[in-house]
């Protein structure tokens, strides 16, 4: 009996299919037609995935990344999922899968799934003192020699599974 929701989803995401997220949870609360939640919440990227079903045929399901909060400093980024393209083979993790059911169609399912790219960061350097500092001059000066540093990415994809209910 499990063999057939495994079979749907790799066929669902058949760029991306890369075997068991790193968070492993269960499928989510049933929503509502027409009640935003959110999906997941991503503190490091100062954002959180928020996704409503529509109702409507054409998009049943609509799926945004927000900014959690204007004062927040991120350190990391979430990028575009279409232009990221990620993928085990160029160092992404398939991160996580968040399935959120429909509950005015119990058949219907809003499949997100989660990728995160890791950067390896080495501390700074320890100081005569035996310290790690960052001089606000310094790091300006090293930003405009080599460009801004790497911090870890973020991306994710919706799809939607199962039949629509109604006509």
């Amino acid at each position: 009996m499990r063999v057939l929701p495994l079979l749907l989803i790799a066929f669902a995401f058949p760029a991306s299919a890369a075997g068991k997220p790193e968070i492993a949870r269960a499928t989510g609360t049933p929503q509502a037609v027409g009640a935003l939640h959110t999906v997941r919440a991503i503190p490091e990227a100062c954002a959180r995935l928020e996704g409503m079903f529509t109702g409507d045929a054409a998009q049943p399901y609509r799926f945004v990344p927000v900014r959690s909060s204007p004062a927040c400093q991120p350190r990391a980024r979430f990028v575009d999922f279409a232009k990221a393209k990620p993928s085990e083979a160029t160092g992404w993790k398939f991160n996580d899968e968040i399935r959120v059911p429909n509950a005015a169609c119990p058949s219907q399912l809003a499949v997100v799934r989660v990728w995160r790219k890791p950067v390896e960061v080495a501390p700074p350097k320890l100081d005569a003192q035996g310290r790690a500092r960052i001089y606000l001059e310094d790091a300006k000066q090293q930003a405009k020699q080599k460009g801004m540093p790497n911090v870890p990415m973020y991306a994710a994809e919706m799809k939607l599974e199962g039949k629509a209910c109604g006509g």
